[in-house]
């Protein structure tokens, strides 16, 4: 069983990461042309690498990383996020809430948008070349991997507190509290770890935006196409169902000619 949903779980992850990559294509690196045109005529090109200097220098052109780069990296990412997705459905399921694979699935790939990327985004959104100083990458990193780590340990105590809750109040209060538990964790630890904000005075706020909403939409996108996906096969897997429709499994006889 666990075999057969982690299957699922890459494949859901590879329909997200062909999805992902359709939406950046379109949403997305438009925006990078933007922020990499006004990276060449604001004199960036020496301190973090505009459009000329990665055509000289770097390995791979522009060209191939709007293509094959962007399609080989989210098709990596979504079909790792997959896995990790098939194995902690695994342990939720009929654990975490009573509800059907199909749903469970649903709540969990909502959730998981949330706590891993959502809430870290909200506190260290992402900012475009640029916008950013290379000399503190490393510590930028720390602090959004600490609040990453945060929010999920805060999600997973949430979820075991859950049941306990649910015996005492009723299940709408115990979601309530759940969730009230997990901002107020949320919330203490945004306000502790330190602010990065390295945006320059003068990069424009319109393509700042559409580049932070480009990059919530690719995630949005991801995540959806995983749940959606995988709790559609995930309830075939769990109700002892073939992953593909009997009609396409059978094989129709075939006639013998001289018969």
């Amino acid at each position: 069983m666990l075999r057969r949903l982690l299957i699922c779980g890459l494949a859901a992850g590879a329909c997200g990461g062909l999805l992902a990559t359709g939406f950046a294509a379109l949403v997305g690196e438009p925006v990078m042309d933007q922020v990499i045109a006004y990276e060449e005529g604001h004199g960036h090109a020496h301190e973090v690498g505009a459009h000329g200097a990665h055509e000289a220098l770097a390995p791979v052109s522009r060209g191939l990383q709007k293509s094959a780069g962007l399609l080989t990296a989210a098709l990596v990412y979504g079909v790792a996020l997959g896995g990790i997705f098939a194995l902690v459905f695994a342990v939720c399921y009929g654990r975490v809430a009573r509800a059907g694979p199909r749903a469970t699935a649903y709540g969990l790939a909502a959730a998981a948008f949330v706590v891993v990327y959502l809430v870290p985004f909200l506190k260290y959104p992402a900012g475009p070349p640029g916008a950013t100083d290379p000399a503190t990458i490393g510590r930028r990193t720390l602090l959004y991997v600490t609040m990453v780590a945060v929010s999920v340990l805060a999600a997973i105590a949430a979820g075991r507190l859950r049941p306990a809750l649910a015996r005492r109040w009723s299940a709408h209060a115990a979601n309530l509290a759940v969730a009230l538990s997990f901002a107020a964790i949320a919330v203490a630890a945004g306000v502790a770890l330190p602010s990065v904000n390295e945006v320059p005075a003068d990069f424009p706020a319109t393509m700042l935006w559409e580049f932070r909403v480009a990059a919530v939409g690719m995630q949005a996108v991801l995540w959806a196409a995983i749940g959606l996906v995988f709790g559609a096969v995930a309830q075939r897997v769990m109700s002892g169902e073939p992953l593909l429709p009997r009609r396409v499994l059978r094989r129709e006889p075939v006639a013998v000619v001289g018969e």
